[in-house]
């Protein structure tokens, strides 16, 4: 049989797939991503200039090296002094006030075709307080490989803000790093082996058995047994068609089959900078007993002004006097008793009832988790 026939009958079955929804299906597409095709992260350093006064000063280092190396290459003579020792003794070192030294970022798409442009991130290097009204000079991006893949050039959009007046400074925002859309010209593809392979790899986002496991058995329901088969817990490949075009058809009628995910397993996220907790559904916790308490500590402080006695002779000052005041209380929380129960709304509620905080609420799930009561995976981020 063609592979052209074949297209049909997975054209058909697919058709067929779409009538039969399963209730609470995500997308292939949501639950996986195809191996090798992946973005590819570029760098490089270049000079931002233009700026007004905010730039990286009398700079006898890196920046001023670069000024120079730009304006020669484009002809200009600069100062012959190239040891910074004979700029100090013979002449002043560069002025770069209008000029920041620079790192440039980006991340490369994947199938991304010369002439294609893409986002740049800059980001300071020295002693500049602001990019703001600074223009990229040309500046190349190179991969891993030390190959240069794009070209980034332009002007730049500076969200951050900083104002100084009589020795007061006010900043809103990161002045120092700034984003050029569409900055940079792709020059290089990069090779990837999508139309190489035999099989098509897809990576599960979670390492979920039951998940790979589902979408296998939804591929090879759809496309036929043997068309799918599971490597790990994390990927899977899948049979593609030779031709090219075949074959992006193939992978997005693949993508957008539903399946129903694995339950995922218990878990609690818990970020102690924010004091932001996450419980999903499946968390589960055994009888237990809490008891929470907090101690505050209050630290006051009264200033006065000591005034010379009259006798104190001469030379005597003015002097500060701190008076300083530390209380310590403890509020006692009581005894609370969390049930044994499989529902989330019932572990916040019982955990509200105790009049536990959100910061509390921490502490207290760790110490259930310790205890063996919290039946989960405890994450702290």
């Amino acid at each position: 049989m063609k592979m052209h026939n074949h297209i049909i009958i997975w054209v058909s079955a697919f058709v067929i797939s779409l009538v039969v929804n399963t209730a609470q299906a995500d997308r292939v597409k949501d639950l996986t991503n195809v191996g090798g095709v992946r973005g590819n992260q570029l760098v490089g350093y270049g000079l931002v200039v233009g700026l007004a006064g905010t730039g990286d000063g009398k700079d006898p280092t890196f920046t001023g090296q670069s000024l120079k190396a730009i304006l020669e290459s484009l002809g200009v003579t600069t100062n012959p002094y190239d040891d910074y020792d004979l700029q100090q003794s013979r002449g002043r070192p560069i002025q770069v006030d209008n000029v920041a030294a620079v790192m440039v970022t980006a991340t490369l798409p994947p199938f991304a075709k010369p002439g294609q442009v893409v986002d740049v991130n800059v980001a300071a290097l020295g002693t500049a307080t602001s990019l703001r009204g600074g223009n990229l000079v040309m500046t190349e991006l190179r991969g891993i490989d030390g190959q240069t893949y794009a070209v980034a050039q332009g002007p730049l959009t500076v969200t951050g803000v900083m104002e100084e007046q009589n020795g007061t400074s006010i900043q809103i925002g990161i002045p120092t790093s700034g984003r050029i859309p569409d900055g940079a010209t792709v020059e290089r593809q990069v090779d990837n082996s999508f139309d190489k392979s035999d099989h098509l790899i897809f990576n599960v986002n979670s390492n979920d058995f039951s998940t790979t496991a589902a979408i296998t058995e939804r591929i090879n329901e759809v496309f036929g047994e043997g068309t799918a088969f599971a490597m790990d817990g994390v990927s899977l490949a899948v049979r593609a068609p030779v031709g090219l075009s075949e074959r992006v058809s193939f992978v997005g009628m693949i993508e957008n089959l539903d399946v129903e995910p694995g339950i995922p397993a218990a878990k609690v996220v818990v970020n102690s900078r924010t004091g932001t907790v996450v419980i999903n559904q499946q968390v589960k916790i055994s009888a237990a007993a809490v008891s929470h308490g907090t101690v505050n500590v209050s630290v006051s402080t009264l200033n006065e002004i000591s005034q010379p006695g009259p006798f104190s002779g001469e030379g005597a000052e003015t002097s500060d006097v701190a008076n300083s005041s530390i209380e310590v209380s403890e509020d006692t929380l009581g005894v609370g008793l969390i049930n044994e129960t499989v529902d989330l709304r019932d572990i916040v509620d019982a955990i509200n009832q105790s009049g536990a905080s959100t910061t509390s609420l921490i502490a207290i799930l760790e110490a259930l988790k310790s205890a063996g009561s919290l039946k989960a995976e405890l994450v702290v981020i």
